[in-house]
């Protein structure tokens, strides 16, 4: 696993990413994150590909973890002995926005956690649409999902003992809790997330999708069977 140089200096956001098979994302992920001590970077694979251990001790600041999959599970196994402020969890594909180290450095003392803007990286006018659907759903049900980067102080996280080991949801569950626990802020600064997804599912049906299963959850239905639904049965 890679060193960290030899400096004991203790950082201030760790940077979280569950990894699946996610190698080439992986490897646009790892680019945009500065080899700086205020900065630790947390992978862990779900799997066991040797290409995800190569990316990561490529990284003159990121460690390799592995686990069983399951995001819920990889999250938390990647959040275990953490010593920094803050712990910011953040899917492969995302891209990071100029500034964002400073951003999360620069939060008060009395934020608890927040998330950045939604964007995704497609110039359709359906990706402009459904953005200012997610902005009016994290302002006015205060719910972003995972997809923003949930931030949280690493005692907050504690405190709430982390994310439940569900199969889907993981995140709307582990965010209705974190905006009990204290002020959030949504950063000025936009993440920028694949569309590939929209692109091949179709973007309405995609979005439709998403919310169905959400107003499921909130109807009782469990996350066992919307995460069948959501992925299909598993291949024999």
């Amino acid at each position: 696993m890679p060193l960290d140089g030899g400096c004991t200096m203790t950082p201030r956001v760790t940077v979280i990413s569950p990894v699946l098979g996610d190698a080439d994302a992986l490897r646009a992920l790892l680019r945009q994150l500065p080899t700086t001590p205020d900065l630790d970077i947390v992978v862990v694979d779900g799997g066991a590909e040797p290409q995800i251990e190569a990316l990561v001790g490529s990284h003159g600041r990121a460690t390799l973890r592995r686990s069983s999959p399951g995001r819920a599970r990889q999250m938390n196994a990647g959040a275990a002995g953490a010593t920094s402020e803050w712990l910011l969890f953040l899917h492969a594909d995302s891209t990071l926005p100029p500034g964002w180290l400073a951003a999360i450095m620069s939060l008060g003392d009395d934020a608890a956690g927040g998330w950045f803007r939604f964007a995704l990286e497609d110039p359709a006018w359906q990706a402009r649409v459904i953005e200012r659907l997610v902005a009016w759903r994290v302002r006015h049900l205060r719910l972003p999902y995972g997809d923003q980067g949930l931030l949280v102080r690493r005692r907050i996280f504690e405190q709430l003992g982390g994310y439940r080991d569900m199969p889907l949801m993981e995140d709307v569950e582990f965010v209705r809790r974190l905006v009990r626990a204290g002020p959030m802020v949504e950063l000025p600064l936009s993440l920028g997330t694949s569309a590939r997804r929209w692109r091949r599912d179709g973007w309405w049906r995609r979005s439709l999708k998403n919310l169905t299963i959400l107003a499921l959850y909130h109807v009782g239905v469990s996350p066992a069977r919307l995460a069948l639904w959501y992925q299909g049965p598993p291949r024999a």
